[in-house]
């Protein structure tokens, strides 16, 4: 018989690792743990950045090398050097960002196998695989989680799962897509049906620890005949635990007690009738303010047909009403026998029993039999290892601390954490236990009683995010969990077989055990703030692994661990800068984004490209699905963004170090940049207006390159604007090369409507912005654009930016016709195209110069860089009075001011100037401004470095 889980293990011939041929998987896997086990010796190895904490044997335990390691992986170089393409620059390779809009659903048996706290449809990935590498080429995933990049990497090579796609499969393995070309569906190719290599990494060795079970071969027949015996074990043991008496009498009842006590725990010979449980509902017990008396949450507040809980309800006692949060806990102090001591803890009480006999569902009231059942329980002493760990100093880990659940083992009822306990005994085997994980949440006291659709206590689940335990607990018998989760694994196996194409390694993103220009693609889901605090909720899982997290580089944001937006942008930038080092020149990251903040999407968007990458596209992906932040919270976002970003071959890096960072690097990276772009959008079949064509957001990924490069800015915005109409093509506000817009040009003529860039007037900059793109298509006067203006000031305007008169925003960045002269050749063409009368008429006819008199136009090049010129020094002297401000806090400032400063400053190397200002300016309007933030945070690095 093979391997508890498997036919990697079940192989009993010659089978062949990285180059090696071995006698059997068994003999395999020997040889790398042997290997591994003299790496572990090295005490420079254990240094490396994110090594877990863990000993020698629970590490080599956990791991299946080369495959996977509970560690750094040292075998991933050999992976490399057997299956990876080294970079050829002459190699052609070339591919516009993955525009379109994804949205996947996660009822798939691939998404289910295992929670998660945050997770991508492997189908969603495989949707940028197929579009972004070839077969063989090397994936990266930085924070895999549960290594979804992987499996999608590897059922890239299934027909079905591709067709599945909606795209189509020719017999020699090309995939094509349906497009809408010249008004006719056409099928394109774009693809070759194949696998792709995965390296997956993650700082959780419960992460990695699942994603290689996921992304490894499984035999399912061998799995379930295996697993089915394991589970034996843990009904053999346990399973008088979750028995009860179907209506029994009262002499039932005593004869029942009274075989628990002597020891009969099958309750053999007894008339009762025994019921197997379902479940069983435990409620908080509070007490009155009122009256002092104990109220069970269970029996006043919730209505016993539905299950559904009603506030305010009234004491039992004294009648006075009442809500949950008015109310104290009542406590209670036993003995905790894997502690060795008393403890106290907030109380809480059976309330309800859900049970079958035969194919009958019954429910109960708790009587004497199970109570005594209960006590029988607690004194049981556990003949297998339970985990009575600590619970790490956590935002979420030490949330349930005020209730006395301080340790691991007490996340669990005693039944239940003996199952689990049992169940990891009988595998032997801990690196193939990924039911043990699956099982730990859903068996724990983190699942909550819910009704659901009017079905009594149908719904229900750990809540998403968070260790919340809730005041109504629903306790399912581990037994019934497990079977539950082996079925759901064995299904999946049979349905999906993989070929084990996958790496694991265990560590920080910071520091992978890749060689440089390696990586063909890299998608990663990272973490996001203080979203969610991976370390913390891992806990439950890797006490059971007894390998646990190394919580020093956690890029995440923390109270606790003493991590601010700062630290977590820091830490991020780290990741990036690893990641831009491993990936080959000319390639893509997708980065995907879930988090409502500004702030955070800032930290970011500028990691990403202090990293040196460029954003090239941003569009969204739809998991149809929110976690229960995402539902509750008003500002959560229903959508996650995808950042698509590229590292710039080596070509140009090379021609800019030349250069110097001259003008001409300016027009090389601008067309360079445009070749990235992606040429159409379509969606809902229409086309959409491309963001990153516009003139001023190109104009914003120029500076950040020139920044990065610690190299001035050769030109201003004006005039990098009319350069830009001099060399390149324009169509509806988007810039192309001229052989990019014939395609633009044959999908506009199949729409009515010309894309259009949605604007939202938050600050000075995008007031400016909105009132050049009105007075292009609209010269007007001052009472004309001001109504219009004006409702443009809505509730996006940011919270400490003072608003700015329009009379000024008009004076400082755009020209008044006086009446004086020729009527300038803008307010002549709209006036002749828009009035009738007018039509036809000279340029200095009397008609047309009274209508075209004190209308306001935006100025051509020159005069717009002498305004440009005559704005910037008023601006900076406001800088000036920032920087004389003597108070803690700006409370209203001009960003654009600021914005001018900090360019100066760090055009000048006045690094501190910078950082000096900086405190002055509230956090949020310091982390939610791109601008601002990355001249900080570069700022900051080169102060470190001098």
């Amino acid at each position: 018989m093979g391997d508890l889980f498997g036919n990697q293990v079940a192989k009993s011939g010659p089978v062949e690792c990285l180059g090696q041929t071995f006698p059997s998987d068994k003999a395999r896997r020997e040889h790398y743990l042997k290997l591994l086990a003299e790496k572990l010796k090295d005490p420079e190895f254990r240094k490396i950045e994110g090594f877990p904490i863990g000993s020698d044997d629970d590490i080599l335990a956990l791991s299946d090398p080369p495959y996977y390691t509970a560690c750094p992986n040292p075998f991933l170089e050999d992976f490399v050097r057997e299956y990876g393409k080294s970079y050829d620059s002459s190699r052609p390779y070339s591919k516009e960002p993955f525009a379109a809009d994804v949205s996947e659903g996660k009822n798939d048996p691939v998404y289910l196998a295992h929670s998660y706290h945050t997770k991508v449809p492997h189908k969603a990935v495989m949707r940028y695989l197929l579009h972004y590498t070839n077969p063989g080429d090397l994936v990266l995933d930085s924070f895999c989680g549960t290594g979804m990049t992987g499996v999608a990497s590897q059922l890239c090579a299934d027909k079905s799962e591709v067709q599945s796609l909606g795209y189509r499969v020719d017999t020699d393995g090309t995939i094509s897509s349906l497009e809408k070309i010249e008004g006719k569906d056409s099928w394109v190719s774009f693809s070759k049906l194949g696998a792709r290599r995965a390296a997956l990494n993650d700082l959780s060795p419960a992460a990695t620890f699942i994603a290689y079970n996921y992304n490894s071969p499984i035999d399912a027949s061998s799995f379930e005949y295996e697993a089915a015996g394991a589970l034996n074990e843990v009904e053999k043991n346990i399973g008088w635990m979750f028995q009860t008496l179907h209506k029994p009498s009262e002499n039932d009842v005593n004869d029942a007690v009274a075989a628990l006590e002597g020891a009969n725990l099958s309750l053999s010979g007894l008339k009762a009738s025994i019921g197997k449980i379902n479940y069983v509902v435990w409620s908080d017990v509070f007490i009155c303010r009122e009256c002092v008396g104990e109220i069970v949450f269970w029996d006043a507040a919730v209505e016993k047909e539905s299950g559904q809980v009603s506030e305010p309800f009234d004491c039992p006692h004294c009648g006075a009403s009442t809500t949950k949060r008015s109310l104290d806990r009542a406590w209670e102090t036993k003995y905790d026998q894997l502690l060795g001591q008393s403890v106290k803890q907030a109380k809480q009480v059976p309330v309800h029993i859900s049970y079958k006999v035969g194919r009958s569902k019954y429910g109960k009231s708790p009587d004497q039999f199970d109570f005594a059942l209960l006590k029988k329980i607690d004194e049981v002493s556990p003949s297998v290892w339970l985990p009575a760990l600590r619970m790490p100093e956590g935002d979420e880990a030490r949330r349930n601390d005020e209730s006395g659940i301080t340790h691991t083992h007490q996340f669990f009822t005693r039944r239940n954490l003996m199952g689990l306990g049992f169940f990891r005994h009988s595998l032997g085997k801990v690196y193939r236990g990924v039911n043990l994980t699956s099982t730990a949440l859903v068996a724990s006291k983190l699942y909550r009683f819910r009704s659901q659709g009017g079905s009594f206590g149908a719904g229900g689940g750990p809540m998403s995010g968070t260790l919340y335990i809730p005041s109504l607990i629903k306790e399912i018998p581990v037994t019934k969990l497990l079977k539950e989760h082996i079925d759901k694994h064995a299904r999946l196996k049979a349905s999906r077989p993989l070929a084990g194409s996958a790496f694991a390694t265990t560590g920080s993103a910071s520091k992978l055990p890749l060689p440089s220009s390696s990586v063909d693609y890299i998608f990663v889901d990272p973490p996001f703030g203080a979203n969610i605090q991976y370390s913390d909720l891992n806990y439950l899982w890797e006490c059971w692994l007894a390998v646990s997290t190394k919580v020093d580089c956690e890029a995440v944001e923390s109270k606790t661990q003493g991590k601010s937006i700062d630290k977590y942008r820091m830490l991020m930038a780290e990741t990036f800068k690893e990641m831009h080092r491993v990936l080959k020149p000319g390639r893509w990251i997708t980065v995907e984004f879930s988090n409502t903040q500004a702030s955070v999407w800032n930290a970011i968007q500028t990691a990403i490209q202090e990293a040196g990458f460029v954003v090239a596209n941003v569009s969204a992906l739809d998991k149809k699905q929110g976690s229960f932040k995402a539902v509750t919270t008003t500002t959560a976002v229903k959508q996650d963004l995808v950042i698509s970003a590229y590292k710039p071959n080596g070509g140009l890096e090379d021609r800019f170090v030349k250069s110097g960072g001259t003008e001409d690097s300016v027009w090389d990276f601008v067309r360079t940049h445009l070749g990235y772009l992606p040429r159409v959008k379509v969606k809902g079949g229409e086309l959409e207006f491309i963001a990153e064509r516009d003139p001023r957001i190109i104009f914003d990924r120029m500076v950040a390159w020139f920044v990065r490069h610690n190299v001035p800015v050769p030109m201003s915005t004006h005039e990098f604007q009319a350069g830009l109409a001099q060399r390149f093509i324009e169509r509806d506000g988007m810039v192309f090369l001229p052989d990019q817009v014939s395609e633009y040009d044959k999908k506009r003529l199949q729409v009515a409507v010309a894309p259009q860039m949605e604007m939202f007037v938050s600050d000075e900059r995008s007031a400016i912005d909105w009132l050049t793109d009105y007075l292009k298509r609209r010269p007007s006067t001052y009472q004309e654009v001001h109504p219009e203006f004006i409702s443009q000031l809505g509730a996006a305007w940011k919270k400490h930016e003072s608003k700015p008169e329009l009379s000024s925003l008009l004076e400082d960045n755009f020209i008044q016709y006086d009446g004086t002269g020729e009527v300038p050749s803008q307010i002549h063409s709209y006036l002749s195209t828009n009035h009738k009368d007018l039509r036809g008429l000279e340029k200095n006819s009397p008609a047309l110069v009274a209508k075209a008199k004190d209308r306001w136009y935006v100025p051509d090049p020159n005069k717009a860089q002498d305004l440009e010129k005559k704005r910037e020094k008023a601006l900076l002297k406001e800088f000036d009075h920032y920087r004389a401000f003597t108070g803690r806090r700006l409370k209203e400032f001009r960003l654009e001011a600021l914005r001018a400063g900090f360019r100066a400053a760090w055009g000048n190397k006045d690094y501190q100037t910078i950082i000096d200002i900086a405190k002055k300016v509230p956090d949020e309007a310091l982390q939610e401004d791109e601008k601002l933030l990355t001249l900080y945070d570069l700022a900051l690095t080169r102060t470190e470095e001098i």
